[in-house]
């Protein structure tokens, strides 16, 4: 089939785990060819979706209907084991019939193990040099390869089976800036219908169309990222001046009401006074009261109505503007003192096997700075930080950190105790901290009313960030230099964008490991350091 009839059409779809808890409720939507960015904030069934469509799941009510062959990249890979490349790629039965009829066998198996695909090791082998893993051998096992190279090796998978639909689940979190640039020049080149969720705006950037996936609806916007998000700033400055003049309505409403009913009341006043004035029989004065009551009446429903108008026309305005899902952070104030040094690394040196993984690394990192360490996947990065945090020893050379708290966000997320609730594991690393006090900053992680309550073995990776962050940053003594790592790997984009603007106002120093260009942008980095083959340079 030709890429350019493949199609996705989702309708009056729905799904609920087994305990009822609803994902997806109602949602329709098409899809025709073309490069459509998902994006929606973390637990909102991104995944879920793509897992649907892929046929990876089942619906508990609605259809999905799939025009034209599937690839699927999901976000975590199930690469850790003995299998090889050639195996994990789905090549590994075909080269071998070809080695074997090169040896002499022309049985009926091998050629039925061929089948057209005369060219499949070329074709392969093109595939993995496209995404710069040429270096790769195809009988090498996967245990062997990084983070990034596994991923990349995924979507070599997927494009290799041709599909017309292609479903991408964050498939850049592990990649440096090499690998992401190759991997965004692949897609370009793919002709049918791809749906990618990620929350990397570069590559957002790189769509035709962004779908919003919101409380269970999915808006379509024509165009890239930047063009999405200044239609939702548009959007955003209009709900924000709905909100103002319905707020502005509401309270004239509620003063035409008072007014009214003052009016009334002297009008009544008057009436009584030339009542009595006039010497009438109390069934007539009994008459006309009641006429003035029922009239004030009237007059008060009116007005009632109006104000509960312009409530609901309040209500519904905040709601267009509710920013429920947004992660709120408020870091400790702690302030370095400009010139201050904060940390002092010289003559590292850290060899692991044969290879030299620090050869002779010195730094320094002095007052409120903010530094950002690349490098290629694999060239020591997060060793480097154990190393500076102190939990992992050099062979050679000595760290020196001043008084206060280190705080290390370690990119495998292993910081919390899964035995305790979200509470419990904010309790032990902020003692000091009331009950209170820890309930409102969880909040603003986005943990409220019994979400706090949740076990951490039981949290999904967005939310695991989430709740290792609140530890990290409300430790006692407040942090006065940040090592992160990949930090925005599990968070959605208006998480991303929250911790950006927290850690742009943020005091203390930082140095930050991460591969989105972006995000490094916007958190107002001083310097930018590079790591490889050992060594540390500037730039």
């Amino acid at each position: 089939m030709s890429s350019t009839s493949s199609s996705v059409v989702c309708n009056h779809l729905s799904f609920a785990w087994p305990d009822d808890t609803p994902v997806i409720t109602d949602l329709s939507v098409a899809l025709g060819p073309g490069r459509t960015g998902l994006v929606a904030p973390n637990g909102a069934g991104k995944s879920t979706l793509l897992r649907l469509i892929a046929g990876d799941l089942r619906p508990t009510a609605g259809t999905v209907a799939v025009r034209g062959s599937v690839g699927y990249l999901p976000q975590t890979l199930p690469l850790i084991d003995d299998r090889s490349v050639a195996e994990m790629l789905g090549v590994a039965a075909v080269i071998d019939a070809l080695d074997a009829l090169a040896a002499g066998d022309a049985s009926e198996t091998v050629f039925a193990a061929i089948g057209q695909d005369w060219d499949v090791e070329e074709r392969t082998r093109a595939q993995l040099d496209r995404l710069g893993l040429g270096h790769i051998d195809l009988n090498r096992s996967l245990r062997t390869l990084s983070g990034g190279e596994a991923v990349t090796l995924g979507l070599a998978g997927a494009l290799l089976g041709n599909p017309a639909v292609l479903l991408l689940d964050e498939p850049t979190n592990n990649l440096d800036t090499d690998a992401r640039q190759r991997f965004s020049d692949a897609l370009d080149g793919f002709g049918g219908c791809l749906l990618l969720v990620s929350h990397d705006r570069m590559l957002l950037d790189r769509m035709d169309r962004i779908a919003e996936l919101h409380r269970g609806e999915i808006a379509l916007f024509g165009g890239c990222f930047t063009a999405y998000r200044g239609a939702v700033d548009d959007a955003r400055r209009a709900a924000e001046g709905a909100v103002r003049t319905a707020e502005r309505q509401l309270r004239r409403e509620k003063r035409q009401r008072q007014q009214a009913r003052e009016r009334l009341a002297r009008r009544n006043g008057n009436a009584a006074r030339t009542v009595k004035d006039a010497g009438l029989p109390k069934i007539l004065a009994g008459a006309m009261k009641r006429r003035a009551q029922e009239t004030a009446g009237r007059v008060d429903d009116v007005h009632a109505r109006r104000i509960d108008d312009a409530q609901a026309r309040l209500d519904d305005a905040e709601r267009r503007l509710s920013g429920d899902d947004t992660l709120v952070l408020d870091l400790p104030g702690t302030e370095v003192p400009a010139g201050r040094t904060v940390l002092a690394a010289n003559g590292l040196r850290l060899v692991r096997g044969d290879r030299d993984v620090l050869t002779g690394v010195d730094l320094a990192v002095r007052g409120p700075e903010r530094v950002a360490l690349t490098g290629v996947n694999g060239a020591g990065k997060t060793t480097l930080l154990r190393v500076l945090l102190g939990a992992l020893a050099p062979d050679e050379g000595t760290v020196w950190v001043a008084g206060g708290r280190v705080a290390y966000l370690s990119q495998r997320l292993d910081l919390l105790d899964d035995e305790r609730t979200v509470a419990q594991n904010l309790a032990w690393f902020a003692p000091g901290l009331s009950a209170t006090r820890r309930r409102h900053l969880l909040a603003q992680f986005l943990f409220r009313g019994d979400a706090v309550d949740l076990p951490a073995a039981a949290l999904s990776g967005g939310e695991r960030l989430r709740a290792t962050l609140a530890c990290v940053l409300f430790a006692e003594p407040a942090p006065q230099l940040l090592l992160l790592d990949e930090p925005t790997n599990s968070l959605d984009l208006a998480g991303v964008g929250q911790l950006e603007s927290a850690l742009a106002a943020y005091r203390g120093a930082f140095i930050l490991v991460s591969h989105d260009e972006a995000f490094l942008d916007g958190v107002g980095v001083h310097r930018v350091l590079r790591l490889g083959g050992g060594v540390l340079v500037e730039g």
